[in-house]
């Protein structure tokens, strides 16, 4: 009887220790959707980013993508993002689709401008970069070294 108890007790030491590290881990992860004012942003592709994926400023979370859409006339991407109501974006900031790495998730990158007029809620960001996968990357460094400039 004593051998059951004291493994029930181990048994409950080990699943809490196992709750705390979930938690721990969720809380600094920044997993968790922020809330705050939504604007968007048109990009010609890209590149995998999903709803929930990152909106970042220097490499800190500030935002989280709500939706992915398709323009049906200009057949861009527009992504609305969740930007923290702290965070006042200018109207020359400039938004662009980053990787984590070679094969990390994509997030939306922020480079605030230097304009003293905010970005109103619900406004589009209007300078934008679009995502360059590796694929176009090695595609254009063989295309310059070929010597893709003379015409064929």
């Amino acid at each position: 009887m004593g051998r059951n108890a004291i493994e029930t007790v181990m048994g409950a030491a080990v699943l809490l220790v196992a709750a705390v590290f979930v938690y721990f881990a969720y809380n600094t992860a920044q997993i968790k959707a922020v809330t705050g004012y939504e604007v968007t942003a048109r990009f010609f592709k890209i590149g995998g980013l999903g709803k929930g994926s990152d909106v970042r400023i220097s490499g800190i979370k500030v935002g989280t993508v709500v939706s992915n859409t398709l323009d049906p006339v200009t057949f861009d991407a527009v992504v609305t993002m969740s930007i923290r109501p702290d965070i006042k974006l200018s109207t020359d900031t400039v938004a662009t689709i980053a990787s984590s790495g070679m094969l990390g998730d994509k997030y939306v990158m922020l480079l605030p401008g230097e304009g003293t007029e905010q970005l109103a809620v619900g406004g589009e960001i209007t300078k934008t970069k679009d995502f360059r996968s590796l694929e176009d990357q090695v595609g254009e460094i063989i295309f310059l070294a070929t010597g893709g400039d003379e015409e064929q």
